[in-house]
């Protein structure tokens, strides 16, 4: 079994108390070793001097700061149609001095100082202690990002958080209200930010609730009425250019019974594996649900930060995910140290903001693959999906039950030699209160495989493979370039097949003995995994690839975040979260092994496990990408070398 780092508390741990201390040796060193990306690091101050300031109704009953200290005062809003406060209005409503028909407009600002215009971003909290107010806590990333040229605005939600339930449509609408003020700010007389405002660049993030509610925005903003009720219509059509969703929750609001879908903006999303509160990456789910139309120049990524929790990303949440309660409940003892936590958040969220409202190509290699920026990243572990608006699939794996058929027209999947072989939901590590779901809500093909033969001590079959075949119709609708990325998405399992049977298909006595004897699923030494990608043309001309050069390739990570591992077990199905890595693999690279491949006739992919001699994998959205070159370069150089040959 890998190794597991382990630490004991003081004092004895004892059967059912505090459990010593499980954390997966970090490949950190290895994987973040280098260095590529030349610009500046997006983590650091820019140049410009900070100012801030307050803007909301200016009779606030409980918060001074947006009672006494306004600078821009503004409307209330009528939300009634979409926050229900049910039997706690009475209460609610009296604490706050306003109910739902009367919803202030109150945000805290950092602005650079300069003439701009600046671009414009929003940040939204999540669920909180509706008293201990969360807006104040995105002050590390207002400080960051205006000095850096960007207008960040922390809006104040606080009077939608506590008990209540199904708001998160409500957080949504009322983002696209603060845009509304904000273009009112941009042309009032006597504005400080008359004119400063670049309202065609705009940015809008979110934590935890927030972290869906900006999706409902992002779909919102292009709609004309309120998907459940026609009467309350909208006038938005705001330039959102670029959506941030931090540890998000998925599906508390369902716009007519179905899931949000968002269209034709940049996404980023990350996660942290030890999330006390939402403790599985529901935000893979929008992952999935985020679409392109095609030509043109969106991308979206997914991150997945081993260590990392829920309320670290918010200064005034810190890291006890569940409250007062958490030093009872959950082992704080392994996650990352808040500085190293928000210098991620730091890190992607600048780079990604500088990426697409500053047109700053520079930062864009590290959406696809975070090992170009191993100097700016706390050392731990990271899972990276991307996806760009150039991607044809060749299978997804979502269209049909016919597990010999791709997504697009005339693609063929094949198998050979494999001990598993069939299409299947991927699953999260727990459903999350109100989610009645643990699904990603992703299909993918599983494949499985074990070289060793049952009764042969040494001997080993030959390699399984899985094929994806490509006519002359699938050739036909895609643009094969040197520029041309293979990609798809991986990640493997935890289980190995068993040994195949020998070739005349009956066991002996010694093979039942050995079988016998083999440790269960998950306990056996577990063999780093790798594997090959072969491409090969319509004359037989095939260059192969070793898969580790263009990504780390990990079993899923361990996560532990209860203090009592009984309740943990009782609570969660499995320890680990089977999140899929991207990889993006140039042509050009087959080309360099095999300088006699036609890239124009490509006729097969074929992913050949000859590198590890058991594993499962779970392989989904396999297909081709016509990059801009800023994605492609700098990246890894490759360290295994391929091989080519003609058949």
């Amino acid at each position: 079994m890998r190794r597991i780092l382990t630490m004991f508390a003081a004092g004895v741990a004892l059967a059912g108390c505090r459990a010593s201390l499980e954390l997966e040796p970090s490949d950190a060193p290895a994987v973040l070793g280098q260095q590529l990306l030349s610009a500046p690091d997006p983590g650091r101050p820019g140049s410009h001097g900070v100012r801030t300031f307050y803007y909301g109704s200016g009779t606030d009953l409980r918060r001074a700061e947006y009672r006494d200290s306004v600078t821009l005062r503004t409307e209330t809003v009528d939300a009634s149609t979409l926050v229900r406060l049910g039997d706690q209005a009475e209460e609610r409503n009296a604490y706050w001095g306003f109910s739902p028909d009367s919803f202030p407009i109150n945000g805290r600002v950092w602005a650079p100082e300069g003439a701009g215009p600046f671009p414009l971003v929003l940040v939204v909290h999540g669920n909180h202690d509706m008293k201990d107010f969360s807006d104040p806590g995105y002050d590390y990333l207002g400080e960051l990002l205006a000095s850096r040229g960007f207008i960040l605005a922390s809006v104040d939600m606080n009077f939608i958080n506590g008990g209540i339930r199904d708001e998160n449509d409500g957080r949504g609408w009322l983002l696209l209200k603060h845009l509304q003020a904000w273009r009112d700010f941009n042309e009032r007389a006597g504005s400080p930010v008359r004119g400063q405002v670049d309202m065609s660049r705009i940015g809008i993030m979110g934590h935890s609730r927030g972290g869906e509610a900006v999706g409902h925005a992002a779909a919102f903003n292009r709609l004309t009425h309120y998907p459940d009720d026609a009467s309350l219509e909208f006038d938005f059509g705001f330039d959102i250019r670029a959506v941030v969703a931090i540890a998000p929750v998925d599906g508390q609001y369902l716009p007519t019974g179905r899931k949000v879908p968002v269209r034709d903006v940049d996404y980023l999303v990350f996660h942290g594996s030890h999330d006390g509160d939402v403790t599985s990456f529901h935000g893979l789910r929008q992952y999935s649900r985020v679409e392109f139309t095609p030509g043109t120049d969106h991308f979206k990524s997914a991150v997945y930060v081993y260590r990392a929790n829920h309320g670290q990303w918010n200064s005034v949440w810190g890291p006890r995910d569940n409250g007062p309660r958490s030093a009872r409940i959950l082992d704080l003892r392994g996650l990352l140290p808040t500085e190293q936590q928000m210098r991620f958040a730091e890190v992607y969220v600048s780079a990604f903001l500088e990426a697409t409202l500053h047109d700053d190509d520079r930062y864009l290699p590290l959406f696809r693959d975070h090992r170009v920026a191993g100097e700016w990243l706390p050392p731990t572990m990271y899972f990276t999906s991307f996806e760009h608006s150039s991607f044809r699939p060749l299978a997804t794996f979502e269209e049909d039950i016919d597990v010999t058929t791709g997504t697009a027209a005339g693609v063929r999947l094949e198998g050979d030699s494999l001990q598993t072989w069939n299409e299947g939901d991927l699953e999260l590590r727990s459903r999350n209160r109100a989610n009645t779901s643990a699904s990603q809500e992703n299909q993918v093909v599983w494949l499985g495989w074990n070289r060793h033969v049952r009764g042969e001590a040494e001997a080993l079959g030959r390699p399984s493979a899985y094929t994806v075949r490509l006519t002359p119709e699938a050739r036909r609708a895609l643009d094969f370039t040197e520029r041309t990325t293979l990609d798809f998405r991986l990640g493997p399992s935890p289980d190995d097949p068993a040994p195949r049977s020998p070739p005349e298909g009956a066991a002996r006595a010694e093979d039942r003995e050995r079988e016998a004897a083999r440790p269960e699923d998950g306990e056996a030494d577990e063999e780093p995994i790798d594997l090959s990608v072969e491409v090969v043309d319509e004359a037989g001309v095939r260059a192969r690839v070793a898969l580790s050069t263009y990504g780390p390739l990990r079993r899923p990570l361990e996560t532990h975040v209860m203090r009592r591992r009984d309740q943990e077990r009782e609570r969660f199905p499995r320890m680990w979260e089977l999140v899929l890595q991207s990889f993006s693999i140039p042509l050009a690279d087959f080309r360099a092994v095999a300088p006699d491949l036609d890239l124009i006739r490509i006729a097969e992919v074929r992913f050949v496990f000859d590198r590890t001699e058991a594993g499962t994998v779970a392989l989904d959205d396999v297909g081709f990408s016509n990059l801009p070159p800023a994605f492609l370069e700098p990246r890894m150089p490759p360290r295994v070398a391929g091989s080519g040959e003609r058949r």
